[in-house]
């Protein structure tokens, strides 16, 4: 079992933009809500066995608001149901703006070792845009805590496509997020996602291709800072990609644990109600369908710089894998060399080719 994920679904305030299960946090609620993870977590136990992990993370909402105590006794609880190894990335979400020293410390001494923060941007009004409580300063003396209380591995968020988003903006803000030097920076496109209060608004969003220019600019930019571009929206310091992210874009196993997690598990996939009340009746994680067929371990592969690999093919599905590929590749030599490189062992997509991965994908996929 390489990946386990808790999703903490409080939030202070919900971004206009964010469409991930969130709700007021409540101290009833969040102990309440801490007890019944306790519980998913030992049935599985019980269910299962003690099975090995290589990576745990804390997602949200906003993990950090069910304090260092309540978090702490979920690692605990996690580490009693699974076989942690001394060397797993334990990963925990926080704003920048609820966090100081004291918590950080309390957390590290817990056995978190990787933290994961919203910059978002480092101007003013694009903040506001978007909902963010915090200034650029709330963010520096967050890292500045983070590193106080121990943390040596951190990444931070960037948004692209926002309004009036001009190169010399987005440029200042890599500039300032390098300049925090986290380990790992994820730089995401603003998606309008339906039931948002964004989704609500007339947005004068910019165009495609002033996008598509700002994502290869991200792209230029933060490798002279020194992050290696691994996956569509990650980049990070040589051997400082998140081991969590690289569990589902190698097709892994992973569990979730609360209201709206999702995971993939014997080739099956489930999930938790959005409902916080439907988790703390002890609810059961609904079937989703099927999961892990060559299809899918090709677009997941494909997510990432390194690319789908002949061997990894082979090794996974046998001969109907290799068979597989090889059709991938007929189709991929087809393609224009500036959206992807192909040989025989290897099919990898460049940053031009990200910027239309679906209708690449379904390129490769023809005949």
């Amino acid at each position: 079992m390489p990946g386990i994920y808790i999703h903490v679904p409080f939030c202070n305030g919900k971004c206009p933009y964010c469409d991930f299960y969130s709700l007021p946090a409540g101290e009833e609620q969040m102990e309440r809500y801490t007890a019944a993870v306790e519980r998913a977590l030992q049935q599985w136990a019980q269910e299962h066995g003690r099975e090995p992990a290589e990576t745990v993370y804390f997602g949200g909402g906003t993990p950090n608001l069910l304090g260092a105590g309540r978090l702490s006794r979920l690692l605990s609880a996690v580490e009693r149901s699974f076989s942690i190894g001394k060397e797993a990335e334990i990963t925990l979400e926080a704003n920048p703006v609820s966090v100081d020293r004291a918590f950080f410390e309390e957390v590290r001494r817990a056995g978190f070792n990787r933290l994961s923060m919203g910059l978002q941007s480092a101007d003013r009004e694009e903040l506001a845009f978007l909902g963010r409580k915090h200034s650029p300063e709330d963010v520096e003396k967050a890292v500045e805590a983070a590193r106080g209380g121990g943390f040596g591995n951190l990444s931070l968020d960037l948004m692209l496509g926002l309004p009036g988003g001009a190169s010399e903006k987005l440029g200042s803000s890599i500039a300032f997020a390098a300049g925090l030097e986290p380990e790992h920076i994820s730089s995401y496109i603003l998606k309008i996602e339906p039931g948002t209060p964004f989704a609500m608004r007339k947005l004068m969003l910019p165009e495609e291709d002033d996008v598509a220019d700002q994502y290869l600019f991200c792209v230029e930019e933060l490798k002279k800072y020194g992050y290696g571009q691994y996956e569509i929206s990650n980049f990070a310091k040589p051997g400082r990609e998140s081991r969590h992210n690289l569990v589902y874009w190698h097709g892994e196993e992973y569990l979730g644990f609360g209201p709206g997690a999702h995971y993939f598990y014997g080739r099956k996939r489930f999930f938790y109600p959005r409902s916080l009340e439907d988790f703390l009746a002890g609810r059961p994680p609904c079937p989703d369908g099927e999961g892990g067929d060559m299809e899918e371990y090709a677009m997941l592969n494909l997510r990432l710089t390194e690319g789908l690999s002949r061997e990894s093919c082979k090794n996974r599905f046998g001969a109907e894998g290799e068979k597989a590929f090889g059709a991938l590749l007929r189709n991929a030599k087809k393609c224009p060399p500036q959206l992807l490189q192909a040989d025989e062992n290897r099919i990898s997509f460049t940053p031009e080719g990200f910027l239309v991965f679906n209708a690449l994908f379904l390129k490769l996929r023809e005949g």
